[in-house]
């Protein structure tokens, strides 16, 4: 049996998808307060608890010869920054803790390519760790802070873990949506009308959930695997959505320092409102960076063969119609 981790989120349910559809007995991790959608066909059992409390972990553990822990706040603004870096940092340590205490044989950590430095020669590799200072914004602070914890158990408690580091995952149920789910919606309702020129690298959600499993079975504990898909520029994603709804994409490609002042004001809004701002200091900051990525480490080590990024994206927004979320 495997517990998983997160399973009502994006990619927690894909998670749990695959190593069922693998034949492994499946048991999930959700808090009380949990979006349901996900779990509605879940394969197997869930127990209630959050990834902070140990003990509602160990409970879950119980039995389970393997761990997935793929639960993390995975917010890219919140009224009170450093809240995000607790949460990571505090679910990770417990999460950890508890495998250890049960004796699990063989955990996969869901880390993040924002751990890795992006590398202007060309596609980053998991040669390049990104330090805590070097982070932009409390996300990717939080991600370092919370895999350089699992490296350090892993050599000094002999914490049985593989680390997978997803790009960008994109595809169906994004029942938030995440960022980059937003980033589609937004551009298939025609609310996009301009872009700034920066690239990311974009995989399928069950990509990326495949990845896991076959680290889980091949990877080498205490090794990164960076589960990427393609390295494509926001304004060919932009453009691919507007073929797919039937829209002429945006022409308009805005310089990055007239937006600050926007993102200041987006962000004032949001302290107010407690909504999410659509526009951020920390997001002007990384579209300085092309986000490429390679997976030839996963493809070499573990035979990890993503799919063509254009088929997430085409499935991506045959969901979000599915759920009028393109209205």
């Amino acid at each position: 049996m495997i517990l998983v981790t997160g399973v009502s989120g994006f990619v927690g349910s894909a998670v749990a998808r695959a190593f069922a559809d693998a034949g492994y007995r499946i048991r999930g991790l959700a808090r009380a307060s949990s979006d349901t959608t996900n779990l509605a066909d879940f394969p197997g059992e869930i127990r209630t608890g959050d990834m902070r409390d140990q003990a509602s972990v160990e409970h879950a553990l119980a039995g389970a010869d393997f761990l997935a822990h793929v639960a993390a706040d995975y917010r890219l603004w919140a009224r009170d920054p450093e809240e995000i870096v607790r949460n990571n940092r505090a679910g990770t340590l417990a999460v950890m803790r508890a495998a250890l205490a049960a004796g699990t044989k063989r955990i996969v950590y869901t880390s993040s390519v924002a751990t890795i430095a992006p590398d202007p020669a060309g596609p980053a590799t998991e040669n390049r760790p990104l330090t805590e200072a070097g982070a932009i914004g409390a996300y990717k602070r939080s991600k370092v802070v919370a895999e350089r914890l699992v490296e350090q158990m892993v050599a000094e408690q002999g914490l049985p873990a593989v680390i997978v580091n997803p790009s960008t995952p994109i595809g169906p149920r994004d029942v938030k949506p995440t960022p980059t789910g937003r980033i589609l919606v937004e551009a298939a309702t025609g609310r996009m009308p301009a872009f700034v020129d920066t690239g990311l690298n974009l995989v399928h959600v069950d990509d990326v959930a495949q990845g896991h499993l076959l680290a889980l079975e091949k990877g080498q504990i205490g090794r990164r695997y960076i589960l990427g898909g393609e390295d494509v520029s926001l304004a060919t994603l932009l453009a691919d959505i507007a073929a797919l709804v039937g829209r002429k994409p945006p022409r308009i490609s805005l310089p990055i320092a007239p937006l600050v002042p926007l993102a200041w004001i987006s962000e004032a809004i949001a302290q107010i409102t407690g909504r999410e701002p659509m526009l951020t200091r920390d997001a002007l900051k990384m579209a300085h960076h092309h986000m490429f990525f390679s997976s030839d480490r996963a493809k070499a080590e573990l035979g990890y063969a993503p799919r063509a990024y254009q088929a997430a994206v085409a499935e991506a927004l045959d969901w979000f119609r599915a759920k009028g979320m393109l209205a």
